[in-house]
């Protein structure tokens, strides 16, 4: 993969013939030069044109604050309260029925159920109502070239979201996105963008900021690549006696077997097979704690943020939009 290649290079010595910063919040800067040098040598990017556009980023230090402080380190009730709103599953619900004959058609085709795509796009953009403000091109070179803690992670996606750019004919300081870089209204980061958008309008474009189509096919495809099983469960909802849950690790992966857990003391209402792969879900309540046990489907979720926080606040508002559905169709059917 080329851009680990860039990121290792930032190691490197500088080459003498490297072309020079003098403009912006990045002159000077070896790193960034270093950058410019190598990802010029594996693209069709010139020195000069990759000069111009880091001479005119402006430092985006102001966003470290909530790169620090995510929604992700609330706990449950808290978080809970952010996305399982009246207002977020009416929207649902609006958005389902506008959109349904487009979505029953992406969900045959790619197995992911319309709740969990419609769920998607709520939790993270309001529906396309709020796709982030902040310029992406230069929210990816300050945390690149100054959040060192994830420095290897964006030094990637700032080389991924450059090739995006180029290959998509697209002005690199033209898009706003959130405080990461996530950009469309279902939030993709640029290596994403690249790996799991789809042209699903057939226009000859991936297009995750204005068509429809391309934005629920591209949710759909992304769970379909990381391993979602139609029509299997998500998660389960746990009871009885949970003295016994300190001795298993919290993991978003499924690491268990369900008949360990149930051995345990734990119990569902619904059926789980004995060897069915499961991870323990701890979600914190002022009141203490409650449980669940996450199916493969639960992980995949956690493969679009990697929260079980996330991936419930998903599943649940899914649920309560697929719920409220039914019963506005139910009095619908019944007035008629």
């Amino acid at each position: 993969m080329k851009y680990l290649m860039i990121a290792m290079s930032l190691l490197l010595p500088v080459a003498a013939d490297a072309a020079k910063l003098e403009q912006g919040d990045y002159r000077n800067r070896e790193d960034v030069e270093r950058f410019i040098e190598q990802l010029a040598a594996s693209s069709d990017y010139t020195e000069q044109e990759l000069v111009d556009l880091f001479g005119q980023v402006k430092n985006q230090r102001q966003l470290f604050e909530r790169m620090n402080k995510p929604a992700e380190k609330l706990e449950w009730h808290q978080y809970r309260k952010i996305f399982l709103t009246d207002t977020r599953i009416a929207r649902g619900v609006e958005f389902w029925q506008r959109n349904r004959e487009l979505l029953e058609s992406i969900g045959a085709e790619y197995g992911v159920p319309p709740e969990i795509v419609v769920a998607i796009v709520g939790v993270e953009t309001f529906y396309g109502q709020y796709k982030g403000k902040a310029p992406v091109f230069d929210t990816l070179v300050t945390f690149a070239f100054d959040y060192p803690k994830r420095a290897r992670f964006f030094t990637a996606e700032l080389e991924a979201y450059l090739r995006l750019a180029r290959e998509n004919g697209f002005d690199p300081r033209s898009l706003k996105g959130s405080y990461a870089g996530a950009m469309g209204m279902p939030q993709f980061i640029a290596s994403s963008y690249r790996s799991y958008a789809v042209d699903h309008d057939g226009d000859g474009q991936a297009d995750l900021f204005d068509s429809l189509p391309d934005v629920l096919g591209s949710v759909a495809n992304y769970f379909r690549k990381h391993g979602w099983k139609p029509g299997a469960a998500v998660v389960h909802r746990l009871s009885g006696d949970a003295s016994m849950a300190d001795r298993f690790e919290t993991d978003l992966k499924p690491g268990y077997r369900w008949a360990r857990l149930r051995e345990a003391g734990f119990r569902s209402e619904e059926p789980i097979p004995d060897d069915a792969p499961v991870s323990l879900v701890r979600l914190k309540l002022p009141e203490g704690e409650e449980y669940w046990a996450g199916r493969d489907n639960f992980y995949v979720i956690t493969r679009y943020n990697h929260s079980e926080l996330y991936a419930m606040a998903v599943y649940q508002l899914g649920q309560a939009i697929k719920q409220a559905r039914q019963q506005q169709l139910a009095r619908s059917e019944d007035g008629q």
